[in-house]
């Protein structure tokens, strides 16, 4: 009796578990969605209209202003570059034909870039200068007051960069470096070097490129007037453009 209650317990369960796999196959087969249009994800129209209608910010390319140093060997050209560039001083440096620096700064409420070119004072080079004048903007030309030659062969200087730019209005600033010194190794009369800027009608700054005086002052000061002088240029060709626009229109009214 015992083997038989097994027996007839196993074909009930077996029987119910064969019924419960036929209704669910019953009901995935033939149970139909009532909303077929129903999903689980939205998707959403995509407007076209609005790519036309965006509007397109394009960057202004910064500007670039050149500044071109010049003077005798061994002023200190080298050290105010860099000292402004990197916030360093830098007391031994040997000269190359050259070197080149760019920094992006801010100049009043415009960004900009300042590329300067770091120029060898000595003879063997003066050859090569016209080159890299020719592609200056700004000129620091730059003596040491405690050495009388360099401040007597800024003449020679200035006048290759008005002979090769062939334009006295062109941004120079006179520089007298190493103000740090002691008063007893001045060899350059400021009073002497205040009437020769006069005279060529430039700013003089004094400047040391070791406690840092008057560095920024002296590059932000050309910078704007190399900023100035290109906004003024570009609004003179605004200006000559319409000129031409209005000179051409009353000719066509007088034709008429």
């Amino acid at each position: 009796m015992e083997n038989v209650r097994k027996f007839y317990d196993q074909s009930v369960e077996t029987a119910r578990s064969l019924y419960e796999r036929c209704r669910a196959f019953a009901i995935r087969t033939f149970t139909k969605d009532d909303n077929p249009m129903k999903s689980s994800s939205t998707v959403h129209p995509v407007n076209t209209n609005q790519s036309s209608t965006a509007i397109v910010q394009t960057q202004q390319p910064i500007p670039v202003h050149k500044v071109i140093m010049v003077g005798s060997g061994g002023v200190g050209k080298s050290a105010l570059t860099l000292q402004f560039m990197y916030d360093e001083f830098v007391e031994d440096y040997e000269p190359t034909k050259a070197d080149s620096y760019r920094k992006k700064v801010q100049l009043d409420d415009d960004e900009i870039h300042i590329d300067i070119l770091d120029t060898a004072g000595q003879e063997d080079y003066a050859a090569i200068r016209d080159n890299y004048f020719r592609s200056g903007e700004g000129f620091l030309c730059v003596f040491s007051i405690s050495e009388m030659e360099s401040f007597d062969a800024i003449h020679e200087f200035r006048e290759q960069i008005l002979r090769v730019k062939n334009d006295d209005k062109v941004p120079f600033i006179l520089v007298a470096n190493k103000f740090d010194l002691d008063q007893n190794q001045h060899r350059v009369s400021m009073d002497k070097a205040q009437e020769l800027a006069n005279s060529w009608n430039v700013p003089l700054y004094q400047t040391s490129a070791k406690t840092k005086f008057n560095v920024q002052e002296v590059f932000f000061a050309l910078l704007r007037d190399i900023h100035q002088r290109k906004l003024a240029g570009i609004q003179m060709a605004k200006g000559g453009n319409n000129n031409t626009v209005q000179e051409e229109q009353s000719t066509c009214c007088l034709c008429f």
